[in-house]
């Protein structure tokens, strides 16, 4: 897949490494290929245990100012949001605050009758049968529109299920979304709030946040889409809409940060982290 957008890779090798990523040239030429290319601009950050082996940034974060990427730039994570809001709410299980098999309508009592049967599990394993709203033929026209967490729900609240819970798995930006609205319901903080002060700062995740276009941030990279004729500027998207399906922004340096400490046992207790860790079928 052709990709302009700037993407943040991060991966720690937890068994022993082939030779390829051994090798920091090697490691190199596989990713400078595509991006020679024009098919990647981002930053790769590769480790084992302790020990970075490979950290280098790719592109432009900024083709017009031709500013370079590195491991410092800051990048729009879109879906890898949704790892966090899955912990958020593993980490509210732990405290007591939610159970994942427990209907949806117990932390949002506004539910419609037609989610009686949609439990948090469903949200978190995209097996509710909620429509997806970026899916929605009209997505193009309110995506540049600022909305609340109730507003946003009111977009797909009355649709009818696309299958009964549990059924079948299909992929869904409004079950994070709902996700993200049951972290704030059960905190009393806003999602942006809750994931800084309860994910990021205990693991010294200071390049990590919720992105605003309001916001002057430091380091953050522009995005693009391809076109024929090379990239061009991605299209604006307010970012009120992803919430807990994809507004966060993070380094790659700050992602090894977020994998040691999840995977090191920082956050959560021993059964949400494996559970977390376990393939859902």
């Amino acid at each position: 897949m052709r990709r302009y957008a700037a993407i943040a890779l991060a991966a720690i090798a937890l068994t022993p490494l082939p030779a390829l990523a051994q090798d920091p040239a090697r490691m190199d030429a596989v990713v400078r290929d595509d991006a020679d290319k024009g098919e990647f601009m981002g930053a790769v950050l590769v480790a084992r245990d302790d020990v970075v082996l490979f950290d280098k940034g790719y592109g432009s974060a900024n083709l017009e100012w031709k500013i370079a990427n590195d491991g410092a730039t800051k990048f729009r994570l879109g879906s890898v949001t949704k790892q966090f809001t899955g912990v958020a709410i593993l980490l509210l299980q732990d405290r007591g605050k939610l159970t994942l098999d427990a209907p949806v309508k117990t932390y949002l009592t506004d539910a419609p009758a037609a989610w009686d049967k949609v439990t948090v599990r469903h949200l978190l394993t995209h097996s509710s049968g909620i429509p997806n709203f970026t899916g929605f033929p009209d997505y193009g026209a309110t995506k540049t529109l600022p909305a609340t967490h109730a507003s946003l729900i009111a977009r797909f609240r009355d649709k009818p299920l696309d299958f009964a819970p549990g059924e079948k798995f299909s992929y869904s930006n409004s079950g994070y979304v709902l996700l993200s609205a049951i972290v704030e319901k059960l905190s009393g903080q806003s999602y942006a709030a809750f994931v800084a002060e309860n994910l990021f700062k205990p693991l010294g995740m200071a390049d990590t946040g919720y992105d605003t276009h309001a916001m002057i941030l430091p380091r953050r990279a522009s995005g693009y889409s391809p076109s024929k004729e090379g990239p061009i500027n991605a299209d604006y998207v307010s970012m009120t809409i992803p919430q807990g399906a994809g507004a966060l922004y993070s380094t790659t340096r700050d992602l090894l940060k977020w994998q040691r400490g999840l995977y090191g046992g920082k956050l959560l207790k021993p059964a949400s982290l494996a559970a977390f860790r376990t393939p859902y079928k």
